[in-house]
């Protein structure tokens, strides 16, 4: 898959682009909805022999227009986005820079900078796509463009789990609260973090349970602090681990941001400086302040064997 950075200016200038079936959409945590609108323009595009294609934004738009609630971490930051599309078999990801210049323009000038100056033959997006100064084009007024244009166009009904609206917000709570595995049953793929092995306090290996320390990097949403079971990615080899997200309260008393480590199972080996991927799996409890290293460390065993069954 080949990534390309677009910026609009009234200069901007497009030539030689391949003709494409396009899906467009934000697309954060490219959840089952999304990937039905995917799938469709990758559906078409081998149908029609073209090159498949996603066009998405960023930052979120909440980030530049100044809203109440911004947005500037992710469920899958744009390393985690490019890669599940990539797996999905995208040909090429345009990645449009979301401006102030670019939200003023009209829903026609966008068509015309961004839909047919990247050669869209088909353009597939959700029922409830908006795009232009204000929102002010949305799935009916791109059936209209489609008609007076060299492109065609479908908009993907609302897909629905238990009688609600699979969204990228509805799936941010259930992360919030800890309910990793309803979100990544939403999601249809793990919910995955991937950051450098740092050096940390190197207090773990001195009670039997050493961990590796994570750099987080700000651009992922996280979930609730807590300890998890989860899946960890190391030197292409795959382990079951428990991590502890959060400020450990034990040892320190005002830490302002939280820590990420996980200690792998049935793994003993230098790993500093290497990148590493957890794949969040399930919430196993609240993190808490111990009286103590042997209270810490018992409780420690209880959530060893509460994550060796959860992987039984």
């Amino acid at each position: 898959m080949q990534t390309i950075k677009l910026q609009y200016t009234e200069t901007m200038e497009l030539s030689d682009m391949p003709a494409v079936s396009a899906a467009i959409g934000f697309f954060d945590g490219i959840h089952r909805g999304h990937q039905q609108v995917i799938k469709q323009a990758i559906d078409y595009a081998e149908e029609k022999q073209l090159k498949s294609a996603v066009i998405t934004f960023h930052p979120h738009p909440s980030v530049i227009l100044g809203r109440a609630e911004t947005r500037e971490d992710y469920l899958t930051p744009l390393r985690e986005k490019e890669a599940i599309l990539e797996k999905m078999g995208i040909d090429y990801l345009y990645l449009i820079e979301f401006t102030k210049e670019l939200a003023s323009l009209s829903p026609d000038s966008f068509i015309e900078r961004f839909i047919n100056g990247l050669s869209v033959q088909h353009l597939v997006s959700g029922f409830d796509f908006t795009y232009g100064q204000k929102g002010a084009g949305n799935a009916a007024s791109l059936q209209e463009a489609a008609q007076s244009n060299t492109f065609s166009y479908e908009a993907v009904a609302k897909v629905e789990d238990a009688n609600e609206k699979i969204s990228s917000t509805h799936i941010r709570e259930l992360v919030a609260a800890g309910e990793i595995e309803k979100a990544v049953e939403l999601l249809g793929h793990p919910l995955t973090l991937t950051g450098e092995v740092i050096t940390g306090d190197q207090r773990g290996r001195t009670i039997g349970y050493p961990t590796a320390n994570i750099r987080i990097d700000p651009a992922y949403f996280m979930p609730k602090t807590g300890v998890y079971a989860v899946e960890v990615l190391v030197k292409g080899q795959t382990y079951y681990g428990m991590a502890n997200l959060g400020y450990k309260p034990t040892f320190q008393e005002n830490a302002v941001l939280p820590n990420l480590e996980v200690h792998i199972l049935d793994f003993d080996e230098q790993i500093y400086g290497e990148q590493l991927t957890v794949s969040w799996r399930s919430f196993i409890r609240e993190e808490v302040k111990f009286n103590g290293i042997d209270e810490l460390v018992s409780q420690l065993n209880r959530d060893k064997q509460q994550v060796n069954a959860y992987f039984a």
